[in-house]
């Protein structure tokens, strides 16, 4: 009896931690636009990705942890194109 009660609880904790993952995608992504985006924008898509293989209850957040990951390596490759060199700054 206990075995079919044990499958509802694991489907539970997955579509939790799939939650978590769509939520951390999107905030990663949003901070990667400011700082880190050569290293917060692939683990915000690797996020977003994971969260809806598992079909998060949360898809809307995860399509944006999956855009603000793209637009991170997006500004990054705009702001390396501008500077010619690998890293970038606002500074002068």
């Amino acid at each position: 009896m206990q075995l079919t009660t044990a499958a509802p609880q694991r489907r539970n904790a997955v579509r939790r931690d799939a939650d978590g993952m769509a939520v951390a995608s999107f905030i990663l992504g949003l901070v990667g636009l400011l700082v880190f985006n050569i290293f917060l924008g692939p683990i915000a898509i690797v996020l977003a990705s994971v969260a809806l293989y598992r079909n998060t209850t949360r898809p809307g957040r995860a399509y944006l942890g999956l855009g603000l990951g793209i637009a991170d390596l997006l500004v990054l490759a705009a702001f390396m194109s501008a500077d010619n060199t690998l890293s970038w700054s606002l500074g002068g």
